[in-house]
């Protein structure tokens, strides 16, 4: 009988306000924190939080306490801890009750949930650093297992994971990396032998896409037969559920029946004494990797492809990327602290995310998280913010070579 690993990546980006090519060199307040549309960033937390994260916390908790072997793992990223910290410092409280219960892991990954890796290797590691000091602050456990932004993964990023000292990583079980291969079981990284944990996407969709689907030939999904589906995996180690936090209670409603699920789940699993719940360290000490996995090319839980097409599959996309992290440079030399916060900011995945063009079924799901009327509209809004940043470094290099210039006279005076 396998083992489970339940994980949930739990995020909010800072979505930008309407900023127009008028507020460029006049407005430096980027991000729609405090507006008065519904859709504002504060807005959001709060209603996500009572959604989602107040009564998930306080479900799993009591599962947590009435069952010592059940297991969770989250990786939290850092813009939403500080959107937490700001707006509903109480669910910062309610994971870290969570966390205290010693059955709960904190999983590394870039601190503003970007694309780095693909971009700048310094940038990368740099956000990996920022983000493991802010888990060990809040939580006091020093993350051991990575899980980049959106399972974006390949043997590149493997090598350099396991340089950073991390025991395993996660990434997605898509059928072209595969082929005949199962998801369920622990992989290997072909020149450093780091393990992989493969997310079970058709098990993980099951719960996170389709629970409320009357359409679907499996609706209702209860839990009891949800546990029969695993327990029959006899040929499995680990069975890898990896979802959205807010699958519960923000994308399956209430009254989807999803929470009612959700608690009994663990109990379903575990009335076979054979069954067990484990974290991402748990599962790679107690299963060996039963052979290599070699991914040269990038793969993501995104969309139907599983690759980079949802951030950058368009020319809009493209561009507002290597822009921004062209500024790479220029931007850290001013050592202007609220600068370079609102261009990390910027590197936020879902920025370009929301500049997708794609349609069809995958298309219904960017338009449902997209805070825009169009792809369109999202790059403009993008590519005029990236306008003013540029605006401030020049300023900012300006005040320096101002004060190269009173630094000079005051010596030649002196002299």
């Amino acid at each position: 009988m396998p083992s489970v690993c339940l994980y949930f990546q739990v995020h909010q980006p800072r979505r930008l306000k309407n900023y127009r090519i008028f507020d460029i060199g006049q407005d430096h307040d980027y991000f729609n924190d405090i507006s008065e549309t519904s859709r504002n960033n504060q807005a959001i937390i709060e209603k996500v939080a009572q959604k989602c994260y107040l009564p998930t916390n306080a479900i799993l908790l009591k599962l947590l306490k009435d069952n010592p072997q059940f297991r969770i793992a989250y990786s939290f990223s850092g813009v939403f801890l500080d959107q937490l910290e700001e707006y509903h410092p109480e669910v910062i409280a309610s994971f870290q009750s969570l966390v205290k219960t010693g059955q709960v892991e904190v999983l590394a990954e870039t601190y503003y949930h970007s694309l780095s890796f693909l971009y700048s290797p310094d940038e990368f590691i740099s956000q990996i650093k920022q983000h493991t000091k802010r888990i060990e602050e809040i939580f006091d456990v020093t993350p051991r297992i990575f899980r980049n932004t959106e399972l974006i993964y390949n043997d590149d990023l493997g090598e350099l994971i396991s340089d950073l000292g991390f025991k395993g990583v996660l990434a997605e079980g898509a059928d072209h990396i595969l082929e005949w291969r199962s998801p369920n079981f622990v992989y290997k990284h072909p020149k450093n032998k780091l393990p992989i944990l493969l997310k079970n996407y058709k098990l993980s969709d099951d719960i996170a896409f389709r629970f409320s689907a009357k359409d679907w030939s499996e609706y209702p999904l209860t839990a009891d037969k949800f546990a029969q589906w695993i327990t029959a995996l006899n040929d499995a180690n680990v069975v890898s559920l990896f979802m959205d936090y807010e699958t519960f209670g923000e994308h399956q409603w209430e009254d989807t029946g999803i929470f009612k699920f959700l608690g009994n789940l663990p109990g379903e699993l575990l009335k076979n004494s054979r069954n067990d719940f484990v974290t991402p360290s748990e599962a790679i000490k107690k299963y060996p990797p039963v052979s290599e996995l070699s991914i040269p090319e990038y793969v993501s839980w995104a969309d139907t492809e599983r690759d980079l097409s949802a951030w950058l599959s368009n020319s809009m996309q493209q561009d507002a990327a290597l822009k921004l992290y062209s500024l790479e440079k220029d931007v850290l030399e001013t050592s202007d602290e609220k600068l370079i916060e609102d261009w990390r900011r910027l590197q936020t995945s879902d920025h370009f995310y929301y500049m997708c063009t794609k349609w069809f079924a995958d298309g219904d799901v960017h338009k449902y998280f997209n805070p825009y009327e169009s792809p369109y509209e999202a790059f403009i809004t993008f590519m005029n913010v990236l306008r003013d940043i540029k605006y401030r470094i020049s300023k900012a290099d300006t005040v320096v070579l101002d004060d190269l210039k009173e630094r000079l006279v005051q010596l030649a005076t002196a002299n």
